[in-house]
């Protein structure tokens, strides 16, 4: 099993739209209750770091947000995770954006597994970390290392700026909602975290 791990850039990206969301002093106090470090309210520490220290991080913020608002963490880390792929939009290599031009180019039904291909390799430290796959009409996204949920447990999936990220790429991709369910859950015990975006029916 490869170690979770998570790029620094997209890293760096998930602060600002974290501390844009709940705002500076806020986040300052969901750190301090957690007991973690006042640097993580800033994007440029993350620079210092390696890919796997990285992945720590991205888990325990989001179980501190978890903690600090409840029910509520919900709402707000998928409201993230869409502000997150705006953001790795235009933060974009050329070559990742000449392939964002490919895809919106094509016809509506070609573009969903090939956005979700590309939020795969962006979300990816090395290769195969995430997959989509075709389930007749519909697609999965499995994530075998989903550093949102390193050294996490509970009882039910907790990867809401996965689900975020997965919502606001397809929109971009065809201008249409999708009914998308984390079916599977490593914070749950399971192998792998998967998403199951039904697309037919």
């Amino acid at each position: 099993m490869t170690a979770a791990a998570f790029p620094l850039r997209v890293m760096q990206r998930f602060v600002e739209a974290l501390s844009s969301e709940v705002g500076h002093e806020t986040l300052s106090a969901v750190l301090s209750k957690a007991g973690l470090p006042e640097e993580w309210a800033h994007p440029l520490h993350f620079i210092a770091l390696d890919e796997m220290r990285t992945a720590q991080a991205y888990a325990r913020l989001q179980s501190a947000l978890r903690t600090y608002y409840g029910r509520g963490a919900r709402g707000i880390l998928l409201r993230i995770g869409a502000n997150l792929w705006k953001q790795i939009l235009v933060d974009a290599s050329f070559w990742t954006k000449t392939q964002a031009a490919l895809i919106r180019g094509l016809p509506k039904t070609l573009r969903r597994k090939l956005a979700l291909d590309l939020l795969a390799r962006t979300l990816s430290v090395g290769s195969g970390n995430l997959a989509v796959h075709t389930l007749d009409l519909d697609l999965l996204l499995v994530d075998r290392t989903s550093p949102t949920t390193l050294e996490q447990s509970d009882d039910a999936p907790i990867c809401f700026v996965t689900l975020g990220l997965i919502r606001e790429c397809l929109h971009w991709a065809d201008g249409q909602e999708h009914d998308i369910e984390e079916r599977a859950c490593k914070a749950l015990g399971a192998r792998q975290c998967e998403f199951k975006i039904t697309i037919g029916g």
